[in-house]
């Protein structure tokens, strides 16, 4: 019997769309990867906690994705339960004049419109991050000068038996990249945010200010995963990589960019094998040149 059959069945038990043999490299912005071992939607909280729950007790792999901005799919696929947040996850709720809750499948190209919208500021620099809320949470997500750290006040998530909780700012955790979600194994399924109101003209300048920042010097015509490395502690990744004349090297369809050596491109057609191995001689050669060791940001998911 398929080892995941009967997580399939108690998703069409819940009414949550399953699927055997959905790519992931149509689910993730590198557009790399092989199948997933099944694919569901959750569109509820009772379908998410009774699956959460239902794969815990069984020992049952799984990873709950955004929108795949920040991960490597091996090209065999993942022999994992692969949920996407659909439905009441992406949905958004005022609290008060100030405060938002958002679910955590919804991009954060989305809140940001739905915060300018409100005349709300706060979110300006995350306009243009091509990932998911939860997934900006999870990270703490930042740029230019901003972090999502500046405009959280909660995150609801699911803990391992299917149980709801919040966790208040405080107590998250949050640092470069970092949350507590990072070492606790929940999964968030919303946020709230503390926002402060502005004119909306004012809001918009900045959102185009940034965007046309990154549009200037991040390779978006691209697939890529983002930012491929950490920051290292007193200099920059693109920086050091490109002093190791490593801007456009190439392995199979896999580049460095030539716009921005920190951003690892899919030209058309890289395999993840292709990326991998760029990492590895990536690391190797700023090692070797500059002596700083550099610690990957995206995620392989094997």
């Amino acid at each position: 019997m398929n080892k995941f059959e009967n997580v399939y069945k108690l998703a069409e038990e819940l009414g949550a769309n399953a699927q055997y043999g959905v790519a992931m490299s149509t689910m993730t912005t590198f557009k790399i990867g092989g199948a997933a071992g099944l694919y569901i939607e959750a569109e509820t909280k009772k379908q998410l906690s009774s699956l959460i729950k239902y794969m815990n007790d069984n020992k049952i792999d799984y990873i709950v994705l955004g929108k795949g901005s920040n991960v490597l799919v091996n090209d065999n696929g993942i022999d994992k339960v692969v949920i996407k947040l659909k439905g009441e996850f992406c949905e958004v709720s005022m609290l008060d004049d100030t405060t938002i809750y958002c679910g955590a499948g919804l991009s954060l190209a989305g809140l940001c419109k739905e915060a300018e919208s409100k005349s709300l500021s706060g979110l300006e620099f995350a306009w243009g991050i091509p990932g998911s809320v939860g997934g900006a949470a999870f990270m703490n997500a930042g740029a230019y000068g901003g972090e999502m750290k500046d405009v959280l006040y909660s995150v609801t998530h699911i803990d391992k038996h299917g149980k709801l909780g919040v966790i208040k700012s405080s107590d998250l955790d949050l640092g470069y990249r970092h949350s507590i979600y990072k070492v606790n194994g929940f999964t968030i399924i919303g946020v709230t945010l503390k926002l402060k109101l502005d004119s909306k003209n004012s809001i918009r300048e900045r959102m185009d200010d940034y965007m046309g920042r990154r549009k200037d010097k991040q390779p978006l015509e691209f697939p890529s995963a983002g930012s491929v490395f950490r920051r290292p502690e007193g200099n920059y990744a693109g920086a050091l990589i490109e002093k190791c004349g490593l801007k456009g090297k190439s392995v199979g369809g896999a580049q460095v960019s030539p716009k921005h050596a920190g951003f690892i491109v899919n030209t058309g057609s890289a395999t993840a094998e292709d990326v991998k191995n760029l990492v590895a001689l990536i690391q190797k050669t700023v090692k070797k040149e500059t002596g700083y060791s550099l610690q990957r940001e995206i995620i392989f998911l094997d």
